[in-house]
This record gives C-alpha cells, structure tokens and sequence, in this order.
C-alpha cells in the first residue's frame, strides 16, 4: 500500500493520536456532496450523506463505510478510538449514547486525517 507524504501536523495527529483544537478542522462546518477518504492512504471512510453537525467543534458522522473503519480502546481507558482499517491512521473517537441521531453514535474525526473528494469524482 502507498502512503500519501504528511506533513508534520498531519503525522502529529494521524501518526502520533493527536488533536487538532476544535473548530479549526477544514471540514468541521462543511456540507458538500461527496465521500472522505483517509488522507493517509485514501481509503473511503465517510459519506457526507451521514455528515451532521454535532456542535462538538470536529466533523461528526453517525456511521462509516462499511469495513473501512476501526474501533479500538484508547489509552486513557475511557474512550473508544477510531482509526483507519486499511492504513489504522488515527481518525478521532467514537461515542455511543448522546441521542444525536438514529445510529445513536457520533463518529468525531479530526479534519486532518481526511481529504474530501466531491460527488462523481474519484
């Protein structure tokens, strides 16, 4: 598998489990048409058909593509990260049980593990 070169605040957060601070992310208020994929190796992961706004300062969405993404414990013992199946980047955490949406999950992703790619482009 390729990897896409990062830069070093991209490796912080993908690489590294980093944080960007919230609502600095490109893709926190952002409502087009299309699918993100892992900036790290472009594995689809997100349609932004299930894209909602959390107010949580990070993009938010109630599922993912199936199989494209994992579910492991964090470190700190309390919450549950989610990183890229193919390339396991770091993507951010995922909670269960606030009444968002139907899903009852929020997938909260740091801007800087995705790219957006717009409908009907590859």
């Amino acid at each position: 598998m390729q990897l896409n070169h990062l830069t070093e605040e991209e490796r912080h957060v993908i690489e590294g489990k980093g944080t960007e601070p919230p609502y600095t992310g490109e893709y926190d208020d952002f409502y087009e048409a299309g699918t993100f994929i892992c900036r790290r190796c472009n594995a689809p992961l997100f349609s932004s058909q299930i894209k909602f706004d959390a107010g949580c300062g990070w993009p938010a969405f109630d599922a993912f593509i199936a199989g494209s993404v994992n579910e492991v414990p964090d470190p700190d013992g309390e919450r549950t990260e989610i990183e890229c199946a193919a390339c396991h980047a770091h993507l951010g955490h995922v909670f269960i049980g606030e009444k968002f949406t139907k899903t009852d999950a929020r997938h909260c992703v740091n801007s800087l593990s995705l790219q957006f790619v717009p409908q009907g482009e590859k």
